[in-house]
């Protein structure tokens, strides 16, 4: 992957502060057009789909030095990528997404741990709410495999939301009335990162073609031994730097 010069450092330092950043394109056309064709059949008009770490190209696009560079940048280099989705806004998939925080982590097995609950299932996959610690130390990161402007539908965030923990409802409508939420506008083969405790939303695209969405999530956080990622890249490096 070709990655043009930018600053990695402001990057960084934007997101931790803002809870959000974005880049300018940093991959390669042939590997974007490799990515879409490898995705092309997946999301079935439902929008998307969950797991996508289980497809060969997207973990090698994980541990890329591009795309496992940003989120090094941020979370120290023994991160992994823990969860991929892919997200495609269509004229048969223009969904709305009201303001929340990405609270839950997909996980092996269901076993009862302090602070860690409740509890769900997603397309088989257990999943559950963990302690805000190991939240902090997660990041998400989203390649764009079409260009995403005012009309697609883009991702709104409200900047540093991501310093307050876990939100309530009550919380979460103070921001939204005192707050000015942001519209993430980027190119094709451009990054979105943000905070999973980042409030975020988005509208229902006004031009609803494709808006392929790549969604990585990355972890340095460790978690207890009765638990395990559902799927991570290398989890032993998780484990080695704890």
């Amino acid at each position: 992957m070709g990655t043009p010069v930018f600053d990695l450092a402001a990057f960084a330092n934007h997101l931790r502060v803002e809870g959000w950043a974005a880049t300018p394109p940093l991959v390669a056309r042939h590997v974007l057009d490799r990515l879409t064709n490898d995705v092309s059949t997946l999301a079935s008009g439902r929008g998307g789909t969950r797991n996508l770490l289980e497809l060969p190209a997207i973990r090698t696009l994980a541990q890329s030095p591009t795309i496992h560079g940003l989120a090094a940048a941020v979370l120290g280099e023994n991160c992994v990528a823990v969860r991929g989705i892919l997200f495609d806004k269509t004229p048969k998939a223009n969904w709305k997404v009201t303001w929340h925080q990405d609270l839950t982590i997909a996980v092996r097995n269901r076993c009862e741990v302090s602070g860690f609950g409740p509890w769900s299932v997603k397309e088989g996959v257990t999943h559950v709410q963990p302690p805000v610690e190991i939240l902090e130390r997660m990041l998400a990161i989203r390649l764009h495999l079409d260009d995403c402007g005012p009309e697609n539908g883009p991702v709104r965030v409200i900047p540093r939301s991501h310093r307050s923990g876990r939100l309530s409802g009550q919380a979460i409508d103070t921001w939204k009335a005192e707050y000015t939420a942001v519209d993430c506008t980027v190119a094709r083969g451009a990054v979105l990162a943000f905070s999973p405790l980042l409030l975020h939303s988005s509208s229902p695209a006004t031009l609803p073609l494709h808006r392929r969405v790549i969604h990585l999530e990355f972890a340095a956080a460790t978690l207890p031994r009765e638990l395990q990622w559902y799927y991570a890249t290398d989890e032993s490096s998780i484990r080695a730097s704890a």
